[in-house]
């Protein structure tokens, strides 16, 4: 039988400690039993058990200290407490020390097994969310990209299982999408984090002097070389090199890049000196890989040199729903770079936002957001700091100016976390007034920031 979870029984009466283990022989769960406190820490500590049903009065430790020892250490057991001299105050005490429930001794086995289901529910419920939000931490943390569209998670899940290999990435996405802190992360997550990463742009150096800037050259070998020079490919030697816009490589340059990786060695210009290669390849690109092969742009069996791993990265327009997770994330990152009380970004200037189509991507919404931080009269960035590509760009179709505005592929879970984040910036923290505004009891709003992880401080 499969077991739903582990239940702890600490009871100093051995015939009633006997009753229970039995009541429970039924349930799918691992028991365990204990007769004092003491004995029951020893065992929570090496078998980390669900739930915990423990006497409230004990030989040696009251059952409230022993949970609110464990509340104290940060055991996330289940403990319902029992007691034949059940009081008000004692229950009160219990609740308020983090019990999930209080029972009354005699119980019958009916009771009791409905008690333990429902508090290995509440223990597996916590487990997930302890899950999630260790998840979304990661999440975070991965090249600083942030949000919760199913293609970028599956993107960063890709990322952690492909960054500890030492296999040739190839990172594809529009100017703007992030692939350099893409880069970042591979590199940060793989063995190599402790060598260089040397970055080169191949747009941005020109024609003539790029091969000489990947493989070196010696003095004297062309026209104003007039020193030795390391190319970049032997600077990265024991670490990553990133070629940023590899579409636009030379052809000639691109064949001698494929021989170098078939040979892993290569020679600088003018040099006979054979230098062995000890790299960790990644290549970025924001054109069409297929159409740059079909154009003769990108030698194919190149392509198939440094891809393999193709990430791709959705373009902004394609995960709408993120923008309010990354405006708060610039929002914040940039009122305190330049010491401004500014709270929240207006409806009106969000509505905009969300109808805009993002060509230059998160990098254009950073800064666009900053632009916004800086030209707020007061605490809001209004539709007023908002650039004029931003206005006129926002399309208007099927809205009116009082529309909510909330992507179809946004959950009710989402929409309600940016409920509460837009009402609590409205209030300036006054939870008081925000449970009224939203038509909620202060305590129902308490449970729902906690749920959502929203920081009231911010």
């Amino acid at each position: 039988m499969h077991k739903a979870g582990r239940v702890l029984i600490i009871e100093d009466d051995p015939d009633m400690r006997e009753w229970l283990a039995a009541a429970l022989s039924s349930e799918p769960v691992e028991l365990r039993t204990a007769s004092r406190a003491s004995g029951g820490l020893d065992i929570i500590a090496k078998w980390s058990p669900d739930v915990v049903l423990t006497d409230l009065f004990l030989p040696d430790l009251d059952g409230v200290e022993l949970l609110k020892r464990l509340k104290a250490a940060g055991d996330p057991s289940e403990v319902i407490l029992l007691t034949g001299h059940a009081s008000v105050p004692r229950a009160v005490d219990a609740m308020h020390a983090g019990a999930f429930g209080f029972m009354e001794k005699p119980v019958t086995p009916e009771a009791l097994a409905v008690m333990i289901r429902n508090a290995l529910d509440h223990a597996a419920l916590r487990t997930e969310n302890r899950r999630l939000k260790r998840q979304a931490n990661e999440t975070a943390s991965i090249a600083g990209i942030i949000g919760r569209n199913r293609q970028l998670q599956d993107l960063l899940d890709t990322i952690r299982c492909v960054a500890p290999s030492q296999a040739n990435c190839l990172i594809v996405g529009e100017n703007g999408t992030g692939k350099e802190l893409i880069a970042n992360a591979i590199h940060a997550m793989s063995p190599r984090s402790k060598g260089p990463f040397i970055k080169i742009n191949c747009a941005a150096i020109p024609v003539e002097l790029i091969e000489s800037e990947l493989f070196g050259h010696k003095k004297g070998s062309f026209t104003g070389a007039s020193s030795d020079q390391r190319g970049l490919f032997e600077q990265a030697n024991g670490g990553s090199l990133l070629l940023d816009e590899i579409g636009e490589m030379p052809p000639y340059l691109q064949t001698k890049l494929l021989r170098v990786l078939q040979e892993r060695a290569f020679r600088a210009i003018g040099s006979d000196r054979l230098v062995t290669l000890d790299i960790r390849l990644i290549c970025a690109t924001n054109v069409d890989i297929n159409k740059a092969v079909a154009d003769g742009r990108l030698r194919e069996d190149l392509l198939f040199r440094i891809n393999t791993v193709t990430l791709r990265i959705p373009p902004l327009r394609d995960r709408r729903h993120d923008l309010p997770l990354l405006c708060e994330h610039f929002l914040d990152k940039f009122r305190r770079r330049h010491g401004r009380e500014v709270t929240r970004i207006s409806a009106d200037a969000m509505q905009k936002l969300m109808q805009y189509s993002w060509p230059g991507n998160v990098r254009e919404l950073e800064n666009v957001v900053e632009r916004g931080v800086l030209l707020a009269k007061g605490s809001d960035i209004g539709v007023e700091t908002l650039p004029e590509s931003v206005l006129s760009g926002a399309s208007t179709i099927g809205t009116t100016s009082t529309d909510p505005v909330f992507p179809p592929s946004l959950t009710l879970e989402d929409i309600e976390r940016l409920a509460l984040i837009q009402t609590l910036r409205h209030t300036r923290g006054n939870k008081q007034e925000a449970a009224q505004i939203l038509g909620i009891y202060r305590p129902t709003l308490y449970s729902k920031i906690r749920r959502h992880g929203i920081d009231v401080r911010a």
